[in-house]
């Protein structure tokens, strides 16, 4: 069988054709981002994420390491960190799947399919056991304000909405007040 170097390189390539934007993290094959849309006939349907993805060295031999970047509301995705909860990565990995496997099956399934007995979002597992439709109002709301195709990761969507309601409220002047007049 070939090294785990060799297979990490066909994995990332494979990943590649199959038409996900990969972005390599200090231009190295063992830390990278995917941009992966959600499932069609899911809550998440339209959202687009940025997912992490880091390899062991061991990889294909040990599971990779996936979370979210972009915030997700979801029972079994921590919402500060973005891990996942996920059997299949985490505990019954095995060196016949590869990465195309994480994002054509493993996490579409964890989306269509949640899991709120062994959550990672506490409030999120409750809120789905509880009261079904409110659930799915704020995964949509989380999708609508974090996941929007063709913007930023969450940072960037968090700091764009605080710059409007910060500096879109009419309060130049006194901004300028305090900032003082420029010397002549």
């Amino acid at each position: 069988m070939s090294s785990p170097s060799k297979r990490r390189e066909m994995d990332m390539m494979k990943l590649m054709m199959s038409d996900y934007k990969v972005e390599t993290i200090n231009d190295g094959m063992q830390e990278f981002f995917v941009e992966f849309n959600g499932p069609k006939d899911s809550l998440y349907e339209g959202g687009v994420w940025k997912i992490r993805v880091e390899l062991p060295d061991a990889y294909p031999y040990k599971s990779p390491s996936v979370g979210f970047i972009t915030k997700i509301y979801h029972p079994n995705v921590d919402e500060l960190s973005g891990s996942v909860c996920l059997d299949v990565i985490n505990q019954t990995w095995s060196p016949m799947f590869d990465l195309v496997n994480v994002f054509e099956t493993f996490l579409p399934q964890l989306l269509l399919y949640p899991n709120p007995s062994d959550p990672l979002n506490g409030e999120a597992a409750a809120l789905m056991m509880r009261d079904r439709p409110t659930y799915e109002l704020r995964v949509k709301e989380y999708c609508e304000k974090y996941a929007k195709a063709g913007e930023g990761s969450e940072d960037e969507s968090s700091d764009e909405e605080l710059s409007e309601e910060e500096y879109g409220s009419g309060e130049d002047e006194d901004d300028d007040a305090i900032a003082g007049q420029p010397d002549p």
